[in-house]
């Protein structure tokens, strides 16, 4: 039995982050088969007819042969991304337990500390925050990214402190911070794939859950090449 590591063919995210596709059902051959059961038909490869066929079904939200194609995720992000991702209720989540297994030192560390949007209460804007802050922990002024790198910090050595006085892990991890990385599988169908991506690499959506997002496009490319090659033009998204 191994640890959680980084599957191979997995694309990283963030600092320590990486999104991986475990496994997978169908094809955009699957798509066109589950539309075209009504009339008894079946195709073995894709057609120009059939790539129209795909691209009416997107433009007029016909979605259920969308259904029909599923995908398997091994995820790694900060809690915080966690919460936004499971928001998402028609996907099934599997998640590492912080009850059963003792939290490693891994925390996710910003690139830039951005600023808080002043018209939108719940966004930020792409200029960075002041450099210096007041750090709590010293009762004074110092860096914003080592101030923030010394929280996490303390709090690990709180949690690793609780765990050597017996406390149990189900309470101690109470003191972990939102940048903790967690882990865990998640599968979904590629209709509510899609909508994910839509609301997730929109410009009011965080930046953080935007790479993940972007990084599923690339990962579920080669299976569904023409719906994904379709529903970007149609969204108007760069698919690298």
């Amino acid at each position: 039995m191994k640890d959680l590591d980084m599957p191979p063919g997995a694309i990283s995210v963030l600092d320590r982050g990486f999104i991986a596709l475990m496994d997978h059902m169908g094809d955009d051959t699957t798509i066109v088969n589950a539309a075209r059961v009504s009339f008894g038909k079946r195709v073995e490869k894709m057609s120009e007819r059939d790539e129209r066929l795909i691209r009416y079904l997107l433009k007029n939200r016909h979605t259920s042969p969308f259904e029909h194609v599923q995908f398997q995720f091994h995820v790694k992000c900060p809690l915080f991304v966690r919460s936004q991702w499971h928001r998402h209720r028609t996907w099934s989540y599997n998640e590492i337990s912080s009850r059963y297994t003792e939290v490693k030192e891994e925390f996710y560390v910003p690139t830039m500390f951005r600023r808080q949007s002043p018209s939108n209460k719940q966004a930020s804007v792409e200029e960075p925050a002041d450099e210096v802050c007041f750090n709590v922990y010293r009762n004074e002024k110092t860096g914003t990214e080592e101030a923030y790198i010394e929280s996490c910090k303390l709090a690990v050595k709180q949690y690793r402190e609780l765990l050597k006085a017996g406390v149990a892990r189900e309470l101690a991890r109470a003191v972990l911070p939102q940048a903790m990385y967690t882990q865990f599988y998640a599968t979904v169908d590629l209709h509510n794939l899609l909508h994910f991506v839509e609301l997730r690499i929109h410009p009011h959506a965080q930046w953080e859950i935007q790479q993940y997002a972007r990084a599923i496009l690339k990962l579920i490319k080669p299976i569904v090449p023409v719906t994904v090659k379709i529903w970007s033009e149609i969204k108007g998204v760069e698919v690298k």
